[in-house]
């Protein structure tokens, strides 16, 4: 059980990360085609990971996965996407009170940074890190969506 919480964990700090980065590089009009864009590329690298996976074990057993493990395959991993409703949802709320689409966006980066930096405490919490080490987790993590929106406000 512990290796699958490690996964889901793992997935949901991609899932953040990899959102981040498509709403910091769109070019979208709007923050509905922007969640649009990051919706459908977390689909694609959910299915891709999946895709992966279930191919690698084909690969390593030499045979075909059974039903049961394609379906426990296609159960899970959604972390990639689900992690990512936090940003999506303040992307979505700053447009629908009057925001510019650009502002949105900078207030969706700015929720997956925090969400980064509360993995990163996460993580120093159960690794029984310092506090000292648990705030340089902290930074280290939260230090991808600061890059992002450097990034975000630097190309647009």
């Amino acid at each position: 059980m512990a290796r699958a919480d490690e996964e889901s964990t793992a997935a949901g700090i991609y899932g953040v990360i990899v959102s981040a980065a498509v709403m910091a590089a769109s070019h979208a009009h709007t923050a509905a085609a922007t969640a649009v864009a990051v919706v459908v590329t977390l689909l694609v690298y959910w299915s891709a990971e999946r895709y992966a996976r279930l191919v690698a074990e084909r690969i390593h057993e030499g045979h075909r996965p059974a039903w049961v493990v394609v379906r426990r395959q296609l159960a899970s991993g959604w972390e990639i996407v689900t992690a990512s409703a936090l940003p999506v949802a303040v992307l979505v709320a700053a447009d629908l009170a009057g925001h510019s689409q650009p502002w949105s966006v900078v207030a969706a980066l700015v929720c997956s940074t925090l969400l980064l930096c509360l993995a990163g405490w996460e993580i120093g919490r159960h690794g029984r890190l310092s506090r000292g080490e648990r705030v340089v987790s902290a930074a280290v993590a939260g230090s991808f969506g600061v890059a992002l929106i450097v990034l975000k406000t630097s190309l647009h």
